[in-house]
């Protein structure tokens, strides 16, 4: 074989080579930014009487598509029967006592229980354990 010959053949093995790893490179990229994409960031805040005692107040970033009894589920001590939730951390009404676990959703009342609402990017959500009088 010629050098020539030779020589052509080593650079056309090396760009074969270089073209699978760029593929390659990229694809992880992608993967990356697509992971990115699929996740929101909400806050949750967890207070008692109206908001008079912040117990906690945390960051979390969850697949989108999540629903919240799901991210409290997986954060918090929390007791919950056909989706209502009855305890956080320990706190739960006393016999006879006419108190809630009670949430809102960006300052606004929710509308449906924690089972049945996903999460969004940017959500601000209160739990509050309050008088239901």
């Amino acid at each position: 074989m010629s050098k020539l010959y030779q020589g052509f053949l080593m650079t056309l093995l090396a760009v074969v080579l270089l073209s699978g790893c760029q593929e390659e490179a990229n694809e992880g990229v992608s993967e990356t930014e697509q992971e990115k994409v699929e996740e929101v960031s909400i806050e949750v805040e967890i207070s008692q009487n109206k908001g008079e005692e912040v117990i906690s107040t945390e960051e979390h970033s969850v697949e989108e598509g999540t629903m919240l009894m799901e991210v409290m589920e997986d954060n918090y001590e929390v007791e919950q029967e056909e989706g209502f939730i009855n305890s956080i951390e320990g706190i739960s009404p006393e016999d006879g006592e006419q108190k809630a676990w009670l949430y809102t959703i960006n300052g606004e009342d929710a509308t449906v229980g924690a089972t049945e609402y996903e999460v969004e990017e940017g959500d601000e959500i209160n739990f509050d354990f309050q008088s239901w009088e």
